[in-house]
């Protein structure tokens, strides 16, 4: 596969000490995008949004056409030139309550480039076994389908989620599933924050 050989790409992470990351991964239309909102509502405090999608988004209305490989580091570079933006305005949170809610990481990507494409620009896999997160949630496929343009997998979204676990556990990538329905995630993300805290705290 052509293009390991990129370099050009900048895919710096850039996190504050005192912000706290949390990086929300999964399957498609298993309601990342709305825990995320949910979580930046309740803290008051800014979420990173999937670049991927705008993107792409972008790239279907003006030509009908989808992700390609080449596609991969400019999305890759344009996700974190987004995250690190945001990790600077969650300095400015009140209330000590300094976290960001990442819909996506350079983890996704890479897992989504290997399942689709067998192969994974080198730059990119080096970026994303490397970043961090403090805390790394698996969305659970417990929410219904939402079809558009871009989704493709609605009969492949256990069988994805669980390469996600597996990835994520053979790069020891420690992670939460969480599930239910909005207000249970939004519960069961509060706890597993005050647990955060508390055990780097002691």
């Amino acid at each position: 596969m052509n293009g390991n050989a990129a370099t050009a790409h900048n895919l710096t992470q850039h996190t504050p000490k005192s912000v706290i990351k949390v990086a929300v991964l999964g399957a498609e239309s298993t309601g990342k995008t709305t825990l995320c909102r949910d979580l930046a509502a309740h803290f008051g405090c800014p979420w990173v949004p999937e670049y991927m999608r705008t993107y792409l988004q972008e790239k279907w209305d003006k030509e009908q056409l989808t992700c390609t490989w080449e596609d991969l580091l400019p999305i890759a570079e344009g996700q974190i030139e987004l995250e690190n933006k945001l990790a600077q305005q969650a300095l400015q949170t009140a209330d000590n309550k300094h976290y960001l809610f990442c819909d996506t990481s350079l983890f996704e990507l890479m897992v989504y480039s290997n399942w689709y494409y067998g192969d994974c620009p080198e730059t990119l896999t080096q970026a994303a076994l490397v970043h961090h997160y403090d805390l790394i949630l698996l969305t659970d496929v417990d929410t219904p389908w939402v079809a558009d343009d871009l989704r493709d997998s609605p009969h492949q979204r256990y069988e994805i989620s669980a390469y996600f676990a597996d990835q994520l556990t053979a790069h020891n990538k420690p992670f939460q599933s969480i599930g239910g329905d909005r207000e249970v995630r939004v519960q069961q993300m509060v706890k597993l924050l005050d647990a955060f805290k508390l055990n780097n705290n002691a």
